[in-house]
C-alpha cells in the first residue's frame, strides 16, 4: 500500500483483498472521496465493481440477491442517518438469515472546523445523531463500530469482513467518517487475512445422532434454509436415501431445499401439525427453524437440530426442543450423517430391506405424488372459471418457465400455491424474499440477476408487497442497470392476510357481519403496466384466465429482448361489494 493512498483508496484495496467483488450502494454526499478514488484508473481493474441503485431498500436487497445467489461477501455503501435508517429492515433480515455483507455510512466528525477537510452545514444540523449511525443499526447487525482513527481503517475493513463470514453469518457495519477518507494513510495495513471457514459439528456429536437415525422406525427430515448450499442439498438427498426417511420442507422454505420430483420429498409442512410428524419417532431439523407450530405441539418423538446456527441465536423465543445439536457446516454434517447411519451388524441385503419397508411405509399412507396431481386438477379446472386464481397462474408458469430461470417470490396470500405448484424449479432456482418486512422483491430479484445475468429471473409479487417496494428506485436500476426481470404482479386488491387474522380472530365479530373490514383494500385500482413503459419496459393487464399463458410469453419476450417486464394479474378482490 502506497505511502499516499488516501483512506478512500485503503477501504477499496481492503475490500478487493478480502474477496469483495461488489459494492452495491446507495450513498449520499459523505462518500465524495470514495468515488473520486473509483474514478482513478487502477479503480477499474483492482476494486470491485460499483453498483448503484437509487435507493438504500434496493440496495440492501441486491447484496442479499447477490450473496444468496452466489455465496460471496458484498460490501453494501449507504448515506449517513437517513440511508443507514432505511436499509435497517433489510439487514435485520439478513441478519435472522445469515447473509453476510460488510455495510458502511459515512459520518462527520470535525464538521469542517478548521483545520478540517470543508463540509456542508447539513452535518451539523440534520444528519448527526449521538452515536452516529454505527449505533442507529446496531440492533440490526451482528457487529457494528464506528471507525476512530484512520490508522486502523484497513485492519477494520478486513475484520468486518472476516465477522460478517463467521458463524452465525450475517451483516457487520462499520461507520467511516469521511475526514478519514480524505486523509492520506500514516500506516500499512496489516498482512491480507483470510475468511473463517464455518466450523463442523464433533465426530462424538455425528456418532450419537447417526445411532439415534439408524435405531428410528420413522424418521422424518424438515428443512427451510438448507437449499442456500447446493452442496448440502445433495448431502441431503443422500442421507434420506440412506435412511429411506422422507423430506419435508417447513412452512416457510427460503429455497429448494430437495428435489421436488424426488420419491422422498413429502411436501410443505402447511398442517399446524403435519401427519408425518405426528407419527414420526425422529426428527432432524436441518436448517429448519419452524416446521410446525406452535412449538410444544410435537410429543414424543426426540429432535435433532443441525445448522450453522442451530439454536438461532438471534430470536428471543425459539421453543423447540433440541435432544441433539449440531452445530456447523450443514453440508459437512450431512455428509458425515450420511456417511455414518446403518447398522454395522446389517448384511447389505438386510440394510436394503429395512429401507424399503421404511419407504413402503411412508408412501402408502402419504402419498404426495397423488396430492400434487390433485393440485394440479384443481389448478387446470381453475383455468375454466370466469375469473383469475393464483393456483391458474401457477400452473400455466410452471408449465413456461424455461429450464435455466430463477424465481424470486414477495407474495404472502399466494405463496402456497407458488410453492406447491412450481415444481420444475431446481436447487439454485428459487429465493424467498419476505422475511419479516416486506419491499425487498425487486430489489433481491436485481441482485439475483446481477449475479446470473444470462439467466431470465422471475419476481411474484403480490400488490401489497409492490407499495412496499421503491419501485420507481427500483425500475430505474433495472434500466440502468441493464437487468431485465419479469415481474408477476399478484393483484386482489387488498391485504388478504390482514382480513384473515381478523376472521380468525373475530369469526363472529362485527367485521364478518358486516362484511366491513377497514383498512383491507387497495382501491382504486391503479394502472400499474404503465410503470413499466415508463422504464423502457413492456407491461400488460391480465384479467382473464385464457389470456395469462399469451401475456407471460409476452413477458419473457420482453426480458430476451433486454427488457423490464410487469405482467399485472388481476384477481378475485379481497373484499366483495
Amino acid at each position: 500500500m502506497s505511502p499516499q493512498m488516501t483512506g478512500a483508496e485503503a477501504l477499496l484495496r481492503a475490500l478487493a483483498a478480502m474477496g469483495v467483488e461488489r459494492i452495491f450502494a446507495s450513498p449520499g454526499s459523505d462518500w465524495a472521496p470514495l468515488w473520486e478514488a473509483l474514478a482513478a484508473p487502477w479503480a477499474s481493474r483492482e476494486a470491485p465493481a460499483y453498483i448503484s441503485s437509487r435507493h438504500e431498500e434496493t440496495a440492501v436487497g441486491m447484496a442479499t440477491g447477490y450473496a444468496k445467489a452466489t455465496g460471496k461477501l458484498p460490501a453494501l455503501v449507504v448515506h449517513t442517518t437517513v440511508g443507514a435508517l432505511h436499509a435497517t429492515m433489510g439487514l435485520r433480515a439478513a441478519l435472522h438469515e445469515r447473509i453476510p455483507m460488510v455495510v458502511m455510512a459515512g459520518e462527520s466528525i470535525a464538521f469542517a472546523e478548521p483545520p478540517a477537510p470543508p463540509a456542508g452545514r447539513q452535518w451539523l444540523r440534520v444528519l448527526t445523531d449521538l452515536g452516529g449511525p454505527a449505533r442507529l443499526v446496531e440492533a440490526t447487525v451482528k457487529w457494528s463500530f464506528g471507525l476512530n482513527s484512520s490508522v486502523i481503517l484497513p485492519h477494520t475493513i478486513q475484520r468486518a469482513c472476516q465477522l460478517a463470514m463467521s458463524a452465525p453469518r450475517g451483516p457487520v457495519f462499520v461507520s467511516v467518517p469521511t475526514e478519514m477518507l480524505m486523509e492520506t494513510m500514516s500506516a500499512e495495513p496489516p498482512p491480507v487475512a483470510a475468511l473463517p471457514a464455518l466450523p463442523v459439528a464433533s465426530d462424538e456429536a455425528i456418532a450419537e445422532v447417526a445411532a439415534a437415525l439408524t435405531a428410528a422406525k420413522r424418521p422424518v427430515i424438515v428443512t427451510e434454509e438448507l437449499g442456500r448450499n447446493l452442496g448440502a442439498v445433495d448431502e441431503l438427498v443422500r442421507l434420506a436415501e440412506a435412511l429411506g426417511a422422507p423430506v419435508l420442507d417447513g412452512w416457510h422454505a427460503d429455497y429448494v431445499n430437495f428435489p421436488k420430483d424426488h420419491a422422498l420429498y413429502a411436501g410443505t409442512a402447511v398442517e399446524p401439525l403435519h401427519e408425518l410428524l405426528k407419527e414420526a419417532d425422529f426428527v432432524l431439523l436441518a436448517e429448519a427453524l419452524a416446521g410446525w407450530h406452535p412449538p410444544s405441539a410435537l410429543r414424543g418423538a426426540k429432535v435433532a437440530a443441525l445448522g450453522e446456527d442451530p439454536l438461532h441465536s438471534h430470536l428471543p423465543f425459539w421453543g423447540f426442543r433440541a435432544d441433539y445439536v449440531l452445530p456447523g457446516d450443514a453440508e459437512a454434517s450431512l455428509r458425515a450423517l450420511a456417511a455414518s447411519v446403518g447398522d454395522p451388524g446389517e448384511t447389505l441385503q438386510e440394510a436394503a430391506d429395512r429401507l424399503e419397508s421404511r419407504r413402503r411405509l411412508w408412501l402408502a399412507k402419504h402419498q404426495w405424488a397423488q396430492r400434487k396431481a390433485e393440485l394440479r386438477k384443481r389448478a387446470r379446472a381453475a383455468g375454466e372459471s370466469a375469473t383469475l386464481t393464483a393456483a391458474w397462474i401457477a400452473y400455466e408458469l410452471n408449465q413456461l418457465l424455461p429450464v435455466d430461470a430463477i424465481l424470486v417470490n414477495e407474495t404472502i396470500s399466494h405463496r402456497g400455491d407458488l410453492v406447491q405448484l412450481l415444481d420444475k424449479l431446481k436447487p439454485g432456482a428459487f429465493y424467498e424474499s419476505s422475511y419479516g418486512g416486506l419491499g425487498m422483491g425487486l430489489g433481491t430479484a436485481l441482485g439475483v440477476k446481477n449475479a446470473h445475468p444470462g439467466r431470465p429471473v422471475v419476481l411474484t409479487i403480490g400488490d401489497g408487497s409492490f407499495y412496499y417496494n421503491p419501485v420507481v428506485a427500483a425500475f430505474g436500476a433495472c434500466q440502468e442497470l441493464n437487468l431485465p426481470l419479469l415481474v408477476l404482479l399478484f393483484d386482489n386488491a387488498g391485504y388478504q392476510s390482514q382480513k384473515n387474522d381478523v376472521v380468525r380472530e373475530y369469526p363472529q365479530g362485527w367485521a364478518v357481519r358486516a362484511n366491513r373490514f377497514v383498512g383491507t383494500s387497495i382501491t382504486p385500482m391503479p394502472n400499474y403496466a404503465i410503470l413499466a413503459h415508463a422504464f423502457g419496459g413492456y407491461g400488460e393487464k391480465v384479467e382473464r384466465p385464457q389470456d395469462v399463458r399469451p401475456a407471460l410469453e409476452h413477458g419473457f419476450e420482453a426480458l430476451a429482448r433486454g427488457q423490464l417486464a410487469l405482467v399485472h394479474l388481476v384477481l378475485e378482490p379481497v373484499n366483495r361489494p
